[in-house]
């Protein structure tokens, strides 16, 4: 089965870094999307960035430039780097995938990893 393993979240104060990492298993084919979601403690689930298999990517505006996201393709791994975190960038952080292509329709999700961020 395929299957998505997170890890990398933390309890960081304002201004710190952590690096999310996303290992993907048990699928073929070089053709796939992956991304990152998160959702914070009230809110609906948000998708933050998304990179395809051939490393064109996506991110949203309020992360841009401190968040980056990448792609290990010979180690099937996805990383989001986070940087300069904001109180408001807790929440739980979700990878997800869609390895029947590159229109990112997500249909494989990971556990989720927490990201606390404190002032």
């Amino acid at each position: 089965a395929v299957q998505l393993v997170e890890s990398g979240g933390g309890s960081v104060q304002a201004g710190g870094s952590l690096r999310l990492s996303c290992k993907a298993s048990g699928f073929t084919g070089s053709t796939y999307c992956m991304g990152w979601f998160r959702q914070a403690p009230g809110k609906e689930r948000e998708e933050v960035a998304a990179i395809n298999s051939d490393r064109s990517f996506s991110i949203i505006a309020s992360v841009k430039g401190r968040f980056t996201i990448s792609l290990d393709n010979a180690k099937n791994t996805q990383f989001l780097q986070l940087n300069e975190l904001k109180p408001e960038d807790t929440g739980t952080y979700y990878c997800a995938a869609d390895f029947a292509g590159k229109l990112c329709n997500y249909n494989t999700w990971g556990q989720g990893t927490q990201v606390t961020v404190s002032s």
